[in-house]
């Protein structure tokens, strides 16, 4: 595909057409236009703190933060959109009290101190 034919697609995408409305009026498959337009998408990301273009692998997941750091302070200011499945309530074995634990619900104490007390008893 030309680079005039990558850029009819793409400015047709931008008035509001479907791919199968663009794939009939060009000639190709729906499902090649899709390939197109997505394509295209991942070249212009952007890092979601930042905003810097992001430079993506050809393997792995894509990736969303130019840096280490970005991420950090994005997770940071965004703490309602963690997708967080894996909590589990459990009650500690030494001092009988409810906890949360994420990951892990073969935890059987709150705290590193009650491990210690349950094992060696109290200090």
């Amino acid at each position: 595909m030309t680079k005039q034919e990558t850029y009819t697609v793409l400015s047709l995408r931008g008035k509001g057409l479907t791919y199968c409305q663009i794939g009939a009026r060009l000639g190709i498959p729906a499902n090649t236009v899709k390939s197109i337009c997505r394509r295209e998408a991942e070249k212009k990301q952007r890092c979601r703190n930042c905003r810097r273009p992001l430079v993506q692998h050809d393997e792995g997941r894509p990736r969303m933060f130019c840096s280490n750091d970005c991420r950090i302070i994005w997770w940071k200011e965004h703490p309602d959109q963690i997708n967080r499945k894996a909590f589990y309530q459990l009650t500690c074995a030494n001092c009988g009290r409810q906890f949360d634990s994420y990951g892990h619900k073969k935890r059987k104490y709150c705290s590193h101190q009650c491990y210690i007390e349950d094992r060696f008893g109290p200090p």
